[in-house]
């Protein structure tokens, strides 16, 4: 597992947003979007991005889990946890 947390300045939310939603798939030939969601509250937003892709040396699935944060014209929060590849244990 691996975090990845950044603050990012003078970005517009919906527009980076698309721009991590089409270049995270196209970063990979097994990548996809899963899952979406998004909340919005007052001047506050979060979304949340779950994409997965094939691991052809570990033969299993990877994901990857993109949060993003932004309450009014503060600068967006992005968070990005990676998990899977592991082998179970029996």
């Amino acid at each position: 597992m691996a975090i990845f947390e950044k603050t990012i300045r003078n970005k517009n939310f919906d527009k980076l947003l698309r721009k991590l939603e089409q270049e995270i798939p196209d970063s990979s030939w097994s990548a996809d979007l899963e899952a979406g969601s998004d909340f919005k509250e007052g001047d506050a937003r979060c979304s949340v991005r779950v994409f997965e892709r094939y691991s052809m040396m570990g033969g299993n699935r990877l994901s990857l889990t993109l949060t993003m944060f932004q309450n009014a014209d503060s600068p967006v929060r992005l968070s990005a946890i990676t998990a899977g590849g592991s082998q179970a244990v029996f």
